[in-house]
């Protein structure tokens, strides 16, 4: 088994695990552009192909090559934004198991993501971190971010190919054992930065997009419910402002998906330097001495 002390020796590595193509761009992508631009590796995991995903971007109605072959639209998308981004790239190999609607909710599809059993789900995953070795991996909290059934997969399967992969007799045939050092949830959702970018957008006389989603927060909080969002407290935020135009060009990247005129982009980036230049993290794993609050994924590791 690889030890932290030989870990610390080789160059870093950083794995991000998401549910789909598109995912990527919203959560952590200017940390990883920012990470990848001074030399660490940088690689994406996406579950599935998104092949179930409908066109979000009104530009993108009737468009010919989506409307025929989604997925294959979605892995042209991922190219792009990866190349954005310069990070390397991996297809987990799942089918999408779309976001069930209605009451009561219909089941979903046969053999998706979300319905494998865990074991047959992390294989993948847990073959490509042996093979990656990264000493860091980020993926979604229990809640999955959201509760979409791919992205609450993707959280299961992260933690157990984060506890799994440095066991040399777990998962026999996917390679020499390697023990990632730390464990991060991507913290996209943060009320507190959704809250400070609500009130820099009122005071500069804009229309804020987020007054929806804080009032839910702040009802949630009455009721004496946490809010899936705040669930895991922030412990580390990456100064990546200087990338977060990367981050849009990689949103944008994502056609199907992705409305140029929408949420995302409802602040400017160079608003958000202002009021927000970092990414959030919750460290909630880690074989080195946790010293939080921190301003690196790599800390203690560098």
């Amino acid at each position: 088994m690889s030890t932290p002390e030989g870990q610390r020796a080789e160059p870093l590595r950083l794995l991000a695990i998401h549910a789909h193509p598109d995912d990527e761009a919203s959560k952590g992508a200017a940390t990883m552009a920012s990470y990848a631009a001074s030399g660490v590796r940088v690689m994406v995991a996406t579950c599935t192909g998104g092949e179930l995903g409908g066109i979000q971007n009104p530009a993108m109605i009737g468009d010919a090559h989506s409307g025929r072959d989604m997925g294959g639209a979605r892995r042209i998308e991922m190219a792009r934004a990866a190349a954005i981004l310069g990070i390397e790239h991996q297809w987990l190999g799942f089918t999408d198991s779309g976001l069930p609607e209605g009451d009561p909710l219909p089941e979903l599809p046969a053999n998706c993501f979300a319905l494998k059993p865990l074991e047959i789900a992390a294989a993948p995953l847990v073959r490509l971190v042996r093979r990656f070795r990264p000493h860091v991996i980020v993926s979604y909290d229990e809640n999955g971010g959201y509760p979409h059934p791919d992205h609450i997969m993707a959280h299961k399967v992260s933690v157990e190919a984060f506890n799994a992969a440095g066991d040399p007799a777990a998962y026999p045939g996917t390679g020499e054992a390697w023990t990632p050092q730390k464990l991060y949830y991507d913290l996209a959702f943060n009320p507190q930065r959704f809250r400070a970018l609500h009130y820099a957008l009122e005071e500069a006389g804009l229309a804020s997009p987020y007054a929806q989603r804080l009032a839910a927060w702040l009802e949630a909080d009455t009721e004496g419910h946490t809010p899936p969002a705040a669930t895991n407290p922030a412990t580390t935020r990456v100064d990546c402002g200087d990338f977060f135009e990367k981050r849009d060009d990689a949103l944008r990247a994502h056609a199907t998906q992705v409305d140029p005129e929408g949420f995302f982009f409802a602040v400017s980036p160079q608003m958000q330097r202002k009021v927000w230049p970092w990414e959030d993290y919750s460290l909630v794993k880690s074989h080195v001495p946790m010293n939080v609050p921190e301003n690196d994924l790599f800390a203690g590791l560098r």
